[in-house]
């Protein structure tokens, strides 16, 4: 939905797309482009969990002299800026592959650009590996990373208001004496940092979704400042929040299970290593 929504015509609102997708395409229409981002989410989720907490831990070492310091709002936002660009080299070509599949069957009906070979409408993917080898062939490493501007524009800060808030208001609803959050302090914390992130993010995930977008039967878009200069000037301000509802709706469970998930192995992991050796 997100992306029919940002990148996709005649969808309207929220409703309106859901009703026209499933029209359409059916169920399947709602999973179109999952099995790439499915089969490499937990590489991506355990490099930026890792890069950031190791990142942290360097930080409390070189300024405060133990890696085990609770880390300042300076340590979490430097790890939180470092985890979001090494974010973009693992994400830029699963989302680019995701984008790319859920809108090959389009229809595109925009007069003033030049429409490649393939019939608007028409799938031009056979699936994710042939995707990624056809732009591969096509566009090169370059096209591969299409987007990554955009997308480092809005993983950079949008991981920054990922984790702090995630880490201040875990604080805040943990009870006083407690060492460690329970698990359901985690996961409303991690709901609420997901919703802040995805609402910080979202302009600059309508600009990253178009130019990812923009390829399959055409090339619209000159870069990313084209590309935001044409969606302002065709559909004014409002166009960069498009989107909004579904990426904060989804981003609250997403990031619940995502952050319980982590806290929890990461206790499971500690008493494993404690128990085997004492």
């Amino acid at each position: 939905l997100q992306t029919r929504l940002q990148a996709g015509q005649g969808y309207g609102n929220t409703f309106k797309c859901v009703l026209t997708v499933y029209r359409n395409e059916s169920l399947a229409g709602f999973f179109k482009g999952m099995s790439f981002p499915l089969a490499s989410i937990g590489v991506y989720s355990s490099v930026v969990f890792g890069v950031f907490s190791n990142t942290q831990r360097l930080l409390g070492q070189l300024r405060h002299g133990d890696p085990a310091a609770t880390p300042s709002l300076t340590d979490m936002t430097l790890a939180s800026l470092v985890a979001g660009v090494i974010s973009v080299g693992i994400g830029t070509p699963v989302e680019l592959v995701k984008i790319r599949l859920q809108m090959q069957t389009q229809p595109y009906n925009k007069a003033n650009v030049n429409l490649n070979s393939t019939v608007p409408g028409s799938p031009v993917y056979r699936g994710p590996i042939h995707c990624l080898r056809t732009i591969l062939q096509k566009e090169g490493i370059a096209g591969i990373y299409r987007g990554n501007v955009a997308m480092l524009l809005r993983d950079v800060p949008g991981y920054c208001a990922y984790f702090i808030p995630y880490a201040m208001f875990c604080d805040w609803i943990t009870p006083d004496g407690s060492i460690s959050p329970n698990p359901f302090s985690i996961w409303v914390a991690g709901g609420v940092a997901g919703a802040v992130s995805w609402a910080v993010c979202t302009p600059m995930d309508v600009v990253k979704s178009r130019l990812q977008a923009d390829g399959v039967y055409s090339n619209q878009y000159k870069g990313m400042l084209d590309c935001m200069l044409q969606s302002y000037q065709n559909e004014g301000l409002k166009v960069f929040f498009r989107g909004l509802m579904v990426n904060t709706l989804r981003g609250f469970p997403s990031s619940a299970a995502t952050f319980l998930g982590y806290e929890l192995s990461l206790k499971a992991m500690k008493k494993c290593q404690t128990e085997t050796n004492p």
